[in-house]
This record gives C-alpha cells, sequence and structure tokens, in this order.
C-alpha cells in the first residue's frame, strides 16, 4: 500500500508542530502514599515535519502511549520523548499532560477522610539533544482579606483561591511536596467533608491569617526559591472574589539570567 504521508511535499515548508490533540487516555501515574494513582489524562503529542514529507504518522503517537500507559511520570517523559522522535524520524517532540490527581485528606478536628482534587500538568520537549520539562500544579486555598478585617469592626470578606505553580527542576519529586508548600502558605487549605467542629478550625485559622493574593505568590515563590532542586518556577494566584464581579490576580516568575552580550 502507498505510504502516503512519505510522499514528498513541493512548497518547502518545515512545520515545527504536528500531532494529535485532545487524546483522552487512562495512565497510572505516581502517588506517594499509594505507590500509584490510576487517572484519565488528556494528551497533546506533536514532532517536527520536515519540507520534504507530506505528513506525520498519527498512529503511532497512541501506539507510544500503549507501551508507556503502565508508567507515564516524571521519570518516564525522557524516554517517550525520545520514542517519539525515533517512530517517527523527528528532529524534535513535544508531549502535553492534563490529569486530575486526587490526595486522601483528613478534616483538622473530626479527621473525616475525604478525596480532594487536584488538576496537574506535564509538559516535555525535546529538540535535538535538548530536554525541557516542566510540571505545574493548580491548588484551591483560602484567602482572607487583610484590609476588609482591618477596617471592619466584625468580620471580613474570604474566597476560595486558585494557585497554580509550574517548576523546571534537578531531581525527582513528589506532586505532593508542591500541594503542601501552597496550601501552607495561604490563609488555610480546604478540605471535601469538613463538620462542624472543622468549620469553625479552619474558619477561625483562616481568620487569623489573612493574605492578599500577592501575598500567596510571595510566599509561594520565596520557597520555590530557598529549595535548590528548582531552577525555575512561575507562580500565580487568582482569588475568586466574594464582594466584587471580577478576580484579583497576581503572578511571579523566576527571571531566567541574561547571558553576556545578549541586549534586551
Amino acid at each position: 500500500m502507498v505510504d502516503v504521508q512519505n510522499l514528498h511535499d513541493g512548497r518547502n515548508m518545515n512545520i515545527q508542530k504536528v500531532g494529535v490533540k485532545g487524546i483522552k487516555y487512562p495512565i497510572i501515574v505516581l502517588d506517594r502514599q499509594n505507590g500509584t494513582q490510576h487517572v484519565n489524562a488528556s494528551f497533546n503529542m506533536y514532532v517536527s515535519l520536515p519540507h520534504r514529507f507530506k505528513g506525520t504518522h498519527m498512529s503511532r503517537f497512541v501506539e507510544i502511549l500503549n507501551e508507556f500507559r503502565g508508567e507515564i511520570n516524571i521519570r518516564t517523559l525522557k524516554h517517550i520523548l525520545n520514542e517519539m522522535k525515533e517512530k517517527l524520524k523527528a528532529g524534535s517532540a513535544h508531549i502535553e499532560i492534563d490529569f486530575p490527581y486526587f490526595i486522601e485528606k483528613r478534616a483538622p478536628i473530626s479527621r473525616a477522610k475525604s478525596l480532594l482534587e487536584y488538576q496537574c500538568f506535564f509538559y516535555g520537549e525535546s529538540t535535538g539533544q535538548k530536554y525541557d520539562f516542566i510540571v505545574g500544579v493548580t491548588v484551591p486555598v483560602t484567602t482572607v482579606c487583610p484590609c476588609s478585617k482591618e477596617i471592619s469592626s466584625s468580620g471580613a470578606h474570604n474566597q476560595r483561591s486558585i494557585v497554580r505553580v509550574n517548576v523546571r527542576f534537578n531531581k525527582f519529586f513528589w506532586i505532593e511536596d508542591i500541594i503542601e508548600l501552597v496550601e501552607n502558605s495561604a490563609s488555610s487549605d480546604i478540605y471535601s467533608l469538613l463538620k462542624r467542629a472543622d468549620e469553625k478550625y479552619v474558619t477561625e485559622r483562616a481568620f487569623d491569617n489573612p493574605m492578599f493574593v500577592e501575598d500567596v505568590v510571595r510566599t509561594v515563590a520565596t520557597k520555590l526559591k530557598d529549595d535548590r532542586n528548582f531552577t525555575w518556577y512561575s507562580v500565580e494566584a487568582e482569588n475568586l472574589e466574594s464582594i466584587h464581579n471580577h478576580s484579583a490576580y497576581a503572578c511571579i516568575e523566576k527571571e531566567t539570567p541574561v547571558p553576556d552580550g545578549d541586549l534586551r
């Protein structure tokens, strides 16, 4: 049968990314407490395509997923990218993986158990001999407004906040490490299940620890900066305001050093 994808294309245009997007696929990821966790992930997978070829072989992306489905994590991303380049005869490969991750939490007073969802993200890129990996985690927390507390004779407004952290790193770390770092940097963490005693505790703890959206990103960024394992980071926080029809937002990104002679 004719391999149409390998036919010559005469338009002399390289394609930087070509592949498949939005593949829903069950995978197994590493879990600090239980060893592994089965999750339903969404994949975007791309490779470069030289100008001389008409197309790439889309089915091979799925074949690679089948090959690695039992172990897809930050330890194996490099191998997956190498396999993509080899099987598709490409100079570069890119992969993006989004998946929900669940952690069992105990309520602070009653110790009632419940599962809380965190959205996670793996990004990998291989170009030539250069590899780039980013791990991202979205963590919901609670914040209490310091200004509202200061100016009010009683109470203060609070809101659920979404903190997004992306990191580059030197060696393996657990997703739970980032989640705990973020939760300890807010007015309070949140839970799926709270009894009345728990709700009282969480409310009072948050009230005693008010934080602006700026406080959250600075606190998280300071902890990441002090950990030498993280070579780069970005931290975003969005407060879903309870007394406004808009969100409050802040972002910190570690600056990449500018090489000598590179003027920007």
